[in-house]
């Protein structure tokens, strides 16, 4: 565990999507900004911000806790994705590729869950 947070892929890939989401988000109508844009935003930043607070802590149990939190906030943009897309704010092209992105980190995040099993 000696690497430093910045040098995990996992870190910098979901750091990918955060800016991801903020650009598709920004075209979001107005009254979504307290609703979905803010939850979309949240979900996102959570998950490299979890990755990095997990890679801080002292232990493999608690990283292992915090890639799994790192997972559920995924999931949970992956769901707000499709909400959007099913609401008109996001067309089909952009959602797949905010969807083919949150895999790819799911991926990653389970690989590196794997490798400290």
């Amino acid at each position: 565990m000696g690497k430093s947070y910045r040098e995990l892929v996992a870190w910098q890939k979901a750091m990918d999507l955060v800016t991801a989401i903020y650009r598709l988000t920004s075209a979001f109508p107005r009254e979504e900004i307290y609703g979905l844009v803010s939850q979309m935003r949240r979900a996102a930043v959570s998950v490299p911000s979890n990755i990095a607070e997990g890679q801080g802590r002292h232990g493999v149990a608690e990283f292992r806790h915090f890639l799994r939190q790192a997972c559920g906030s995924l999931m949970e943009l992956e769901t707000q994705a499709i909400i959007a897309e099913r609401l008109g704010y996001a067309d089909a092209k952009a959602t797949a590729q905010i969807l083919d992105s949150a895999a790819e980190v799911g991926k990653i995040l389970n690989g590196l869950l794997h490798s400290l099993n």
